[in-house]
């Protein structure tokens, strides 16, 4: 019998793309490797991506070929530092678990590079097939996020040698936005395929539409839900954006991070009451947060390195009938406008292009985005996407 080990730092019940992403998608593979005669072995984490978000899994769960380890981390609070040791611990234990255990396929899903870095030392032990599915370029993350020149030069050559090597020895890598493309290009030896987010079904079927109320009706409200961290650099727009509004409109922020402190004082700097803060919750309550919303709101801090990716929070929002505003750039920007209609897209970080939106926006009916719909059902996709990965088999 083959084994294929399935690494993911974030999966089911945890709230987070990544688990959202290789959850369904593990679960998929499962059932078509099933009649291949093939184990699957996923190796992730307990829920740890929130601090105000507990609930139990457990340790250890198999779903017939499907086999889950959850791996427990010490608390933290998404900073740094917090976040090196609890990889440096996922990192020891999946090597533990696999000690005496040859794998015929490694498959990677990585955001932050060291997953697909312990996807490569796994693969490279077995001499087995390694599979990598990226969601972001971090070395690119990195050079944006550091602040301090020393650690810069510290740092980034020594990430790089680590993408280098592990990219290098990869036989597929998976991008999941097309906006990665020319950074990736230099990779001659692997097979590259673009497999990107997609819409999971609860978003399909089980929320209403709803029709929405002219502007001067009531007080409107701006969803935001996800992570609160300096990618999304929401202490630099919505405060700011919520005080030249007035009280006509109402943020609400959905979710938790690293600099929810930051967008905290902001908020308290300015002194404003029409920016609520709300921890994260389970998807129910999420769809009827998204219903009740009169405008649904994404945002990526104004990095360079943003300008190459494709927020899965698109593909969450685009199947309610609301307005969306997205304050992001480059790829993500363009998908926006030639794929999901009655969008606006603004420059990130300016303050004033939201507000004046939101000011002179006049609300309406807005048709059910059903094309849009069926062509990102994440089923799909992952259906693709596990026959690609089993083909190496």
């Amino acid at each position: 019998m083959k084994r294929i080990v399935y690494l993911t730092f974030y999966f089911k019940p945890d709230l987070c793309a990544g688990s959202f992403r290789n959850s369904p998608l593990a679960l998929e593979l499962g059932q078509q490797a099933k009649t291949k005669d093939i184990i699957v072995e996923v190796y992730t984490t307990l829920p740890n991506r929130y601090s105000s978000f507990d609930i139990e899994a457990p340790v250890y769960e198999v779903l017939d070929n499907l086999k889950i380890h959850r791996i427990s981390l010490p608390p933290h609070k998404s900073g740094m530092v917090d976040q090196i040791f609890s990889f440096l611990k996922f990192y020891s234990e999946v090597f533990k678990l696999n000690k005496g255990k040859k794998a015929d396929l490694v498959f990677a899903s990585s955001s932050r590079l060291f997953t697909a870095f312990l996807g490569y030392r796994l693969a490279l032990r077995s001499k087995s097939f390694l599979y990598l599915d990226i969601r972001d370029i971090f070395v690119d993350t990195m050079n944006d996020v550091l602040k301090s020149r020393l650690i810069k030069k510290i740092v980034l050559p020594a990430l790089k040698i680590i993408e280098r090597k592990t990219f290098k020895n990869a036989q597929h890598i998976n991008l999941i936005s097309c906006g990665f493309d020319d950074y990736f290009k230099k990779n001659k030896k692997a097979i590259f395929s673009y497999f990107s987010n997609g819409i999971d079904e609860e978003f399909l079927d089980t929320h209403s539409l709803t029709k929405v109320n002219d502007l001067k009706c009531k007080k409107k409200q701006i969803v935001y839900a996800g992570n609160i961290g300096e990618g999304q650099g929401l202490h630099k727009i919505i405060p700011q954006a919520a005080k030249l509004l007035g009280s006509d409109f109402e943020f609400l922020i959905i979710g938790d991070g690293g600099t929810k402190n930051l967008l905290e004082e902001e908020i308290k700097n300015l002194g404003i009451y029409n920016v609520i803060l709300q921890d994260p919750m389970k998807r129910t309550g999420l769809i009827e947060a998204y219903n009740n919303a009169d405008f649904l709101f994404i945002h990526l801090n104004d990095y360079i390195a943003f300008r190459k990716v494709l927020p899965s929070k698109i593909f969450e929002i685009a199947t309610f009938s609301k307005p969306i505003i997205a304050g992001v750039g480059g790829f993500a920007a363009k998908f926006i406008k030639d794929e999901v209609t009655d969008s606006f897209v603004f420059e990130p970080c300016n303050i004033v292009q939201l507000v004046d939106y939101l000011r002179f926006y006049k609300l309406s009916d807005i048709k059910d985005r059903i094309a849009f719909k069926e062509k990102y059902r994440r089923s799909y996709i992952n259906k693709e996407m596990a026959t690609s990965i089993l083909n190496y088999l």
